[in-house]
């Protein structure tokens, strides 16, 4: 599935290719501006319940 989502650090519009029924916390680096940052997912079965893309304290 594609999660589209803002970037915490410098407002561009980035997606990801999340992977179905893994609900996880993880890193992943902006595209654009190469900041860290928190991925969470929660899945209910094939649904995405919850998704958020929070900025890490450095």
């Amino acid at each position: 599935m594609e999660q589209e989502f803002t970037c915490p650090y410098c407002w561009e519009s980035i997606s990801m290719l999340l992977e179905f029924s893994v609900s996880e916390t993880y890193v992943q680096d902006c595209e654009v501006c190469c900041n860290p940052i928190e991925i969470k997912t929660l899945w209910d079965e094939d649904y995405l319940s919850s998704f958020e893309a929070n900025p890490i304290d450095q």
